[in-house]
């Protein structure tokens, strides 16, 4: 499992759950490619479907595109691992199906919720299972934080080695993230890839 990087080097690896596009990923993609930052997309199906364009994007600027799994379901109920193993294969087969890519082996279950079965069943198949260090409610577009606030927040809490889980559908995490990268980079964060977890870190 991937929580965090270990020990005290200044690397923060960005990651956002997307379940649908409301005018805000193009955005934060946008901020992203000016400041050269790569980061990890968990997507479910409806995003792969209706903007295949925008998630070539993300591959073509070095953002790993991962599976969220297809329907956000409860994956902590599932304990069969047919059951798991179709969610997860039925999402790549959509995503080869609209982009002709492949996706990246990473995993995150929605909400994170999780059991010892999806963690096996998911290292079985050759996923990492991914969950954050830090996060905080930005997911509802009718209840968030002002900016500055929102800032202050993501900013207070930043720690090496952080894997920060951030919503691309959120309106103010668009409006920030250019002042996000830059603070973070003031402060002397570089933006690491999840590629870069082996079996020497907290991953499995």
């Amino acid at each position: 499992m991937i929580w965090q990087g270990e020990g005290d080097e200044k690397v923060i690896y960005l990651t956002f759950d997307a379940g649908y596009e409301n005018g805000n990923i193009a955005k934060i993609l946008n901020a992203m490619k000016k400041h050269n930052a790569c980061g990890a997309f968990f997507i479910l199906d409806h995003v792969v479907k209706c903007e295949s364009e925008l998630v070539k994007r993300m591959i073509d600027e070095g953002h790993l595109v991962c599976n969220h799994t297809q329907k956000h379901a409860d994956m902590s109920k599932v304990t069969g691992k047919n059951e798991f193993v179709s969610e997860l294969y039925g999402m790549e087969e959509l995503f080869r199906q609209y982009t002709g890519r492949e996706m990246a082996k990473f995993y995150r279950p929605p909400e994170g919720k999780f059991s010892d079965h999806n963690l096996k069943h998911a290292s079985e198949i050759g996923y990492k299972t991914v969950f954050w260090s830090f996060a905080y409610a930005d997911w509802d577009n009718n209840s968030q934080l002002s900016a500055d606030k929102a800032f202050e927040k993501i900013i207070s809490n930043t720690h090496p080695g952080m894997v920060i889980l951030l919503h691309p559908t959120s309106s103010t995490n668009a409006e920030i993230m250019p002042r996000l990268l830059s603070e973070w980079e003031r402060m002397g964060y570089r933006f690491g890839s999840l590629e870069e977890f082996n079996s020497n870190k907290k991953a499995e």
